[in-house]
């Protein structure tokens, strides 16, 4: 049998946690065929990886690239990391379905034009598979879009009758091929569920065997309840769970991280299958209105803009901010994303140096950011303790994911000003693992590829033998880095050689091939 693609002379890491081993890999038909020494095999296509380590394709776990990649369907942020697929519909905000008169998409995907329109994930799936995306997909179904089809905005609890009809576009978006249900409960509308109604979703979720991953209610002062409710959960409706972007934000609250650890521990040990996943950088990114109080979010956007532009309610919002939050909470937010001319010079500058710029305190130079920007203002949030963040990715059961949608240094996805974790979150981890900074180099690939695969039960991914998916990345390990800033976001990762997809080469020595090969990954 000749081989269509043969890489050879590498160190395998195949994903499993299991030692390094030089092995040469055939490549057929999708498919490893092959593994060891091929040297006499006959091959299309020989790639030589001396030097270098040969990994499973890695695995982002959280992403939000959902209508991103219609748009750049060659996903570079990601596949200059070796991303070979992406987890998408996180935090209860997917793309699909967009039913009802008050769904719809992010500002920040809602300000974009789009190849096709769409409503139900059917829909939406078809136009992604039209579009050809370079990385395989797993589709999530936000609670968010669920919740808003069913009763809008509204700052209440779901009846009876509302939350069968969620179940039932669960169920149906499930069908067409979402891999589970996704939250998040800091956002409007998700905020307002009460636990049961995620209760009953989740169910809806596990008897379709899916998955359930969660943006909890708090990652603060609170976040020991809110590990609680979302264990509780779990037990009540059997689903898979992953905690998003497992983190203690805030210094106050960084020494709750024993309990929270033993909290999960301890549920695992129970049976529970509960995993989570984490990105290696100590600020999170969101929109700045999260600081807004559950009761100023609630309607939706045009809602929230007219309390904000009530002079009334604005100075009670203000107070309010002022009351409860300590003084030297503002000095750890920088400027993201801004939709706004006037803002575009704020971008990437700490709240603080913007509020002098415009000559007010930092709370009402974050009130005037939302209010001009029609809540499409992004921020950095420094709240997080590193060696907090080096003790969650240690956890065998947490992997790696980056909270990010893809980006591109040019074109449409290189115009706002994201987290750095969008172009270096894989590369990052690893060089941390090769510099001896976090776990050893094999358990940090497992992070990337099985564990993320086995969790969202991928089948073949994540690991390299024969049978298996061929998503290969090839990594240098003395050039692999992240380039990308807090200062200089917009720039690709280096030291990733080839990024081989379903048996497509797509990246070879930091080009593009020009194929792309990905696949919805539907349960």
């Amino acid at each position: 049998m000749e081989l269509e693609l043969k890489i050879v002379g590498g160190q395998v890491a195949d994903g499993t946690g299991a030692p390094l081993r030089q092995a040469d890999l055939g490549i057929a038909g999708g498919v490893i065929v092959d593994e060891g020494d091929l040297s006499r095999a006959p091959a299309r296509r020989v790639i030589e990886a001396g030097g270098r380590l040969v990994c499973p394709g890695f695995i982002d776990s959280h992403s939000h690239s959902d209508s991103y990649l219609l748009l750049e369907p060659s996903a570079p942020s990601k596949i200059f990391q070796g991303v070979t697929t992406e987890v998408v519909g996180n935090c209860g905000a997917s793309a699909a379905p967009l039913l009802g008169s008050a769904a719809r998409l992010p500002s920040d995907w809602e300000s974009k034009s789009y190849p096709g329109r769409w409503s139900t994930m059917a829909e939406y799936r078809a136009l992604l598979e039209s579009v050809r995306p370079a990385v395989n997909v797993v589709m999530l179904a936000g609670h968010g879009k669920l919740r808003a089809a069913v009763m809008g905005y509204e700052g209440r609890p779901a009846t009876p009758d509302e939350v069968r009809r969620m179940e039932h576009l669960l169920d149906r978006a499930m069908e067409e091929g979402a891999a589970g249900l996704s939250t998040g409960l800091i956002y409007a509308p998700g905020m307002y569920a009460e636990p049961a109604e995620i209760t009953a979703l989740a169910a809806v979720a596990a008897r379709r065997k899916g998955i359930y991953t969660t943006h909890m209610r708090s990652e603060g002062a609170r976040l020991l309840e809110s590990l609680d409710e979302t264990l509780a959960v779990a037990r009540a409706s059997g689903v898979r769970v992953s905690v998003s972007h497992l983190k203690t934000s805030g210094r106050a609250n960084w020494g709750l991280l024993d309990a929270a650890l033993e909290k999960l521990n301890a549920a695992r040990a129970e049976g529970i299958p509960v995993a989570a996943d984490r990105y290696p950088y100590i600020a999170s990114n969101t929109d700045l209105d999260v600081i807004l109080p559950n009761w100023a979010a609630e309607g939706g956007r045009e809602a929230v803009l007219a309390r904000l532009r009530d002079p009334v309610t604005r100075t009670r919002l203000r107070a309010e901010l002022l009351e409860n939050r300590p003084e030297t909470y503002w000095g750890t937010i920088v400027i993201g994303s801004t939709a706004h001319p006037d803002h575009a010079g704020l971008q990437g500058k700490p709240l603080e140096e913007a509020a002098e710029i415009l000559g007010v305190e930092p709370v009402d130079a974050a009130l005037r950011l939302i209010d001009r920007d029609e809540l499409r203002t992004g921020a950095f949030f420094f709240g997080m303790s590193e060696p907090n963040m080096w003790r969650i990715l240690a956890e065998p059961w947490v992997m790696i994911g980056s909270d990010a949608s893809i980006r591109s240094p040019t074109g449409v996805l290189s115009q706002d000003y994201p987290h750095p974790r969008a172009y270096g979150t894989f590369p990052r981890f690893l060089r941390a693992a090769l510099d001896g900074k976090t776990v050893p180099l094999v358990e940090a690939v497992r992070k990337m590829t099985s564990l993320p695969a086995a969790h969202f039960r991928l089948g073949n991914r994540g690991v390299l033998r024969r049978g298996a998916a061929a998503d290969v990345v090839v990594v240098d390990p003395a050039r692999v880095r992240d380039v990308a800033t807090f200062a200089a976001p917009h720039a690709l990762a280096e030291g990733i050689d080839l990024v081989v997809v379903n048996g497509v080469i797509t990246l070879e020595g930091g080009s593009f091939s020009g194929n792309r090969a990905g696949r919805i990954l539907a349960p």
